[in-house]
């Protein structure tokens, strides 16, 4: 096996610095599990074929479980009674999909390796597969993860990039998970293929802030300059005022050029004024990201590659490992206390999320 340890840094005092290792093997489950990440890949590639739209939505699902109390499966948990839970905070819902085929996959490891493979591991397995599948290069991943017991909406909101932030905002939010420049804009490129909804784009705010380039930009015109007219208006043909209050489930694709092909039209259609989002046209405004979406533009066979060192790195971010967090038997819900108890759900001194008791 090959270990992949990452170094991260936290703040506890003013002064004081502490750096913990977390330690994730390739080929985690070669003994315990031999048949872990073939069970994964069939399952996400029988998915794939009856609707393409699975690979973005796992390869997203994958990031937005990283970014929120890192790479622990906290996204897969469902909300219980009033305790709201990650995937139902506003960037997950009703954006997150597909979540039945993670399931499907576990209930296949759970027959054949009973409590051995974690849904965290599932879901980087699965969000690989996905890249693979829609034309990207394969990787191998690093295992071990164990599964979270905490599931929180308000952490969603708050580390969860959204789409309108600026070239600053989003460094500051990649750095705060030990990403670089370059994994932002690398990363960055999965919007090569998927949809979005038109609340990411169009419309009035959304909780976070601003979002609209077509209707009440500050131009005279109310259309974001910084957008193909003639995009601008395919746009409002499918996304008229007030679409999503409307029409909530109306999505365009989010590569306009080859929306369904993993490769580095993203950022040719960037470069030509065809970004949905602000977050994606922030990456020209700085003198760094536009040299590395340019070099992406150029180079193809670079941007597959990066892509798959950065997947690699963020699927490391803030892991539980060895003993921490559990291995559950089924990704929407923690485990019991104990093998005859129900799950108990409680909410700690402080704490607005779902929580282990």
């Amino acid at each position: 096996t090959k270990r992949h340890c990452l170094r991260f840094t936290t703040v506890l005092a003013t002064t004081l610095l502490s750096a913990t290792a977390a330690c994730l093997d390739v080929g985690f489950y070669d003994r315990t599990c031999p048949t872990a990440e073939t069970i994964v890949q069939q399952t996400v590639a029988a998915a794939f074929r009856n609707n393409s739209g699975v690979a973005p939505a796992l390869i997203r699902m994958h990031f937005h479980d990283c970014f929120v109390r890192g790479c622990d499966g906290s996204v897969l948990i469902d909300t219980v009674g009033n305790l709201t839970a990650e995937k139902d905070a506003p960037p997950n819902n009703p954006s997150l999909r597909f979540f039945d085929v993670v399931d499907r996959a576990k209930a296949s490891l759970e027959a054949q390796c009973p409590g051995v493979v974690s849904c965290a591991d599932v879901l980087a397995f699965a969000a690989r597969d996905s890249v693979v599948l829609s034309g990207g290069l394969g990787y191998q991943v690093p295992a071990g993860r164990r599964d979270g017991r905490i599931s929180n909406d308000t952490e969603a909101l708050n580390n969860l990039p959204p789409p309108f932030f600026n070239a600053t905002e989003l460094a500051d939010r990649f750095a705060s998970k030990n990403l670089t420049i370059e994994d932002l804009v690398v990363l960055s490129g999965a919007h090569t293929i998927g949809v979005s909804h038109c609340s990411g784009f169009a419309g009035p705010t959304d909780l976070n802030g601003p979002v609209d380039r077509l209707y009440n930009f500050s131009s005279p015109d109310g259309i974001d300059p910084t957008l193909s007219k003639a995009y601008a208006f395919l746009l409002k043909s499918i996304c008229p005022a007030n679409t999503s209050q409307f029409f909530p489930n109306t999505t365009v694709f989010m590569d306009l050029i080859t929306p369904e092909r993993f490769d580095n039209k993203y950022y040719v259609g960037l470069t030509n004024n065809l970004g949905l989002f602000k977050s994606d046209v922030a990456l020209l405004t700085n003198a760094t990201m536009k040299a590395l979406v340019d070099s992406f533009v150029r180079s193809e066979a670079t941007f597959r590659t990066k892509f798959a060192r950065s997947m690699i790195k963020m699927g490391q971010i803030e892991v539980l490992t060895g003993t921490q967090g559990e291995i559950r038997r089924n990704c929407r819900v923690i485990n019991p206390v104990s093998a005859t108890d129900d799950v108990v759900l409680a909410r700690p001194s402080g704490f607005t999320g779902v929580a282990a008791s």
